[in-house]
């Protein structure tokens, strides 16, 4: 007897093998047999609780997404969206230096501030949803496991708060650390690890910082810190040391080789793994390859540096539902105060007032708003704004530019951003991609994904909600990539499947899922890939205290199945709960 049947299924079981026709059998949450079918073999016997028809179908592991910010969403969102909606089963939370524990009675909404900079996630939201009860990360742990989620939740223990804490204000406005900070700083890292966090991160990224402006604590930390957590980290147990580490600076172009340096010595003197964000920017387009080289040689020498590497373009989304380049119009901001949305969208349709707003001269910025001076980005960058499209087109020409519209068009930029902005009832979002686009295409990501060292990352699911929805990248890796990329060679689905099963699940120590094997955990898609659809993003108004976000959906995941549950059915949310918090390798 099985509690559920998957049947006639073509298997990408996640370790990049061919594929095959097969049937599997699943019970108390594992896979407990997989059958595979040729000519004439018979099928899986006995019965089953529910079986699953996957004739036609996909069937591969569910998706593990290493770098996500659920840490505040864990208190009010069991389905974890919009991950969940993407084949996603796993997520792992606590990137990036920002986490929410530990914290010190009273100093919940500076952590808050911290997060809102950080990740672009409203303030009001987190404060109205969070539930704290917890000081020590330990005692966080202990809250977020009394849930139940659609998805398994992992997480990491944050420089951010651990300095915050250890140190106070000094702490957190980034002084040096003393030997006798380190060493307190470091009881709590080695406490979270034994306690089950799957890693340490950091930060030291500058354009990282708190709502007031002040950089991620830990963004200048010295290296007898850095080294000093690390160990901790090592002594606490299996763990990845995760970081978003210092960029390139006007015309520096050394820092990123610098921190590489570091991330080598620590990585071999701890043996723990060492993964860190990895972007193309302009301002050293070819900087990634050697990143990806010294990483390589890293490994050859037995240091393990894995760089964290993104599926499509990094950039933001704008549209009239969020930021954009009127905002600052003064008859857009009155309409925007005294118009519900569906007003709001009819008004600005109208030719008058579409023609105000183009005459009018923007509003000085306010200092003191985060992004508030974003509308002059945008006017500034109209030959790099793709409009999208329904599919949208990640990888567009030239052709979709603003610049190039309006030039056919015989308009005015701004006039042509206006109106693509005014399509789908003004919901519709077009992109800007500040890094991994330098040549107008992604043969850069393509290799990427193909080395050895880089492992998928950076979806940053749960923030950046008013600019990106990056979390949707498990289906964009599966559409894009392996089957509809026409500017340039595709990649295999069953190597695509692994890059974000298999190897993010064997990088943070998750050995006991992320393929499809007996013995495994039966955490697994059932994928229509002939009708499997990325949406559009699109604003939604779902968080608490009326907070919005940028959401992204998919249609063509028959089933996705967490501990053996049928969590999501045609797309669909089924209400089951079977997700948990992970604690530590597995």
């Amino acid at each position: 007897m099985f509690d559920l049947k998957i049947t006639g299924g073509t298997v990408v079981d996640g370790t990049g093998a061919d594929r095959y026709t097969a049937d599997i059998g699943i019970r108390d949450g594992k896979i407990i047999e997989v059958r595979r079918r040729g000519h004439g073999d018979a099928p899986l016997a006995g019965e089953a609780a529910e079986t699953i028809d996957a004739t036609g179908k996909v069937v591969a592991p569910g998706f593990v997404d290493i770098h996500t910010h659920y840490d505040g969403q864990v208190s009010w969102d069991s389905l974890l969206e919009p991950s969940s909606g993407h084949g996603v089963t796993t997520v792992v939370t606590g990137n990036c230096g920002v986490g929410f524990a530990p914290v010190r009675p009273g100093h919940e909404e500076w952590l808050i501030g911290l997060m809102e900079g950080v990740e672009d996630i409203p303030g009001t939201a987190l404060t109205e949803g969070i539930s704290w009860g917890w000081e020590s990360y330990p005692e966080y742990l202990d809250v977020v496991e009394k849930q139940d989620f659609a998805i398994d939740v992992g997480s990491q223990i944050a420089h951010g708060a651990v300095r915050a804490y250890a140190m106070g204000e000094r702490g957190a406005l980034n002084e040096p650390a003393s030997p006798e900070d380190i060493a307190a700083m470091a009881r709590l890292v080695q406490q979270g690890i034994e306690a089950g966090a799957l890693g340490f991160s950091t930060s030291r990224t500058l354009g990282h910082r708190a709502i007031d402006g002040e950089p991620v604590p830990g963004t200048f930390a010295a290296e007898d810190e850095l080294f000093g957590l690390g160990r901790a980290m090592a002594a606490g147990g299996r763990a990845v040391f995760e970081l978003a580490p210092q960029g390139v600076a006007g015309e520096d172009i050394i820092a990123p080789k610098k921190e590489l340096e570091w991330m080598q010595r620590l990585a071999a003197e701890i043996d723990r793994p060492i993964s860190f964000g990895m972007i193309q920017v302009d301002a050293a387009p070819d900087l990634w390859r050697e990143q990806l080289d010294i990483s390589a040689e890293a490994h050859a020498s037995g240091s393990e540096l894995y760089p964290q590497i993104a599926a499509r373009p990094f950039g933001m989304l704008f549209g009239f539902p969020g930021h954009h380049a009127f905002t600052h119009r003064p008859t857009f901001r009155k309409l925007k105060a005294e118009c519900s949305r569906e007003e709001l969208a009819a008004r600005l349709a109208d030719p008058a007032v579409k023609a105000v707003i183009l005459a009018e001269e923007d509003l000085p910025p306010d200092p003191n708003v985060l992004f508030d001076n974003m509308f002059a980005l945008v006017q500034y960058s109209l030959g790099r704004i793709y409009a999208l499209g329904d599919p949208p087109d990640y990888e567009p020409t030239v052709e979709r530019t603003v610049d190039k519209i309006a030039s056919d068009r015989g308009e005015d930029p701004l006039t042509t951003l206006y109106d693509l902005m005014l399509e789908d009832d003004a919901t519709a979002m077009l992109m800007l991609p500040f890094y991994n686009y330098f040549y107008g295409n992604h043969d850069a990501i393509r290799e990427m994904l193909l080395h050895p060292a880089g492992v998928v990352g950076l979806s940053d699911g749960g923030a950046h909600c008013g600019m990106i929805c990056d979390a949707s990248y498990p289906t964009f890796l599966l559409t894009h990539w392996a089957r509809d990329r026409h500017r340039g060679d595709k990649l295999p689905l069953e190597y695509v499947v692994r890059k974000q099963s298999h190897d993010t699940a064997q990088l943070f120590g998750l050995t006991d899922r992320g393929v499809i094997e007996v013995g495994k955990k039966a955490d697994v898609n059932v994928i229509d890939m002939d009708a499997l659809t990325l949406h559009p993003a699109r604003m939604a108004y779902d968080l608490p205290a009326g907070g919005q976000r940028l959401v992204q959906g998919a249609s063509g995941y028959t089933a996705t199945i967490v501990s053996g549950v049928v969590t999501r059915r045609d797309g669909v949310d089924t209400g089951a709960r079977p997700g948990r918090l992970v604690r530590g390798a597995r």
